[in-house]
């Protein structure tokens, strides 16, 4: 049976490093650029552009793999009137049992998928529609651990083994897009969401309002939304107008 068309969701990103907004090229903690030191008001901003669901990540937690940026999300999400969701440095049920107290509405679990899966199905069994895997990759394979790390594991046999697990989607980075600008790897991302019957999320290398369109075209394949960063704090792509995109009519079908 084919998806209900609920339009794409937008979700603006808010990477946490050292308390501070950031954006990283390629995952690189060294290529960081602060955008701003008061995550709270970046999320108030992006609700008064219309944004209902918001990509929070703990950039120092993703590299000492627990949570570290607490206080910082906590006032994003009493800032912020929508969905949150949290990743980075969550490997174990007490760091997913921690931001849902605070208010999290789904968490996403990255590297422990790869190295403790049965805790992720665990997990999504237990909490339904609150976990999302995180499937970030390199040249088509899995990289983990803040992405300093790339496995032998292909992205899609990753995706397949919690087809079954109730897990909320999956997230899909191109590590090797991330915070460039390049554009989204819509062929890629697509892709995977044919290959499992689970809704995908895009991420990595946004350019602009054609990556929207795009992606727009593909809800019916099953991508959820795409998560967008630099190319707003860089003004290449206006939050209200991606977010009109993301509801309008799909212009074509599945292909």
């Amino acid at each position: 049976m084919a998806p209900v068309d609920s339009g794409l969701t937008i979700f603006p990103a808010i990477d946490l490093k050292g308390g501070q907004v950031v954006r990283l090229a390629e995952g690189d903690m060294a290529r960081a650029t602060v955008y701003g030191d008061d995550p709270a008001a970046q999320a108030r901003l992006f609700a008064e552009a219309g944004a209902t669901h918001l990509h929070v990540v703990d950039l120092d937690g993703a590299f000492a793999g627990e949570s570290v940026n607490g206080a910082a999300v906590e006032a994003i999400v009493a800032a912020f009137p929508g969905k949150v969701q949290v990743g980075g440095g969550i490997r174990d049920r007490a760091g997913v049992d921690r931001w849902l107290a605070l208010g999290v509405c789904r968490v996403i679990i990255g590297t422990a998928a790869l190295k403790d899966p049965e805790f992720v199905k665990s997990a999504a069994r237990d909490l339904p529609g609150r976990i999302i895997v995180g499937v970030d990759a390199r040249d088509g394979m899995v990289a983990t651990e803040g992405w300093a790390d790339v496995s032998d594991v292909r992205v899609e046999d990753l995706a397949r083994r919690f087809e079954d697990a109730g897990v909320a989607a999956l997230l899909f980075t191109d590590v090797g897009r991330d915070g460039l600008l390049k554009g989204c790897n819509v062929a890629a991302t697509v892709a995977l969401a044919k290959t499992v019957d689970i809704k995908v999320i895009a991420s990595g290398g946004v350019a602009g309002i054609a990556d929207i369109h795009a992606l727009r075209g593909h809800v019916g394949d099953g991508i959820e939304g795409v998560i967008t960063g630099r190319a707003l704090y860089d003004g290449r792509l206006d939050l209200a107008e991606a977010i009109a995109a993301g509801n309008s009519p799909a212009a074509g079908g599945r292909g």
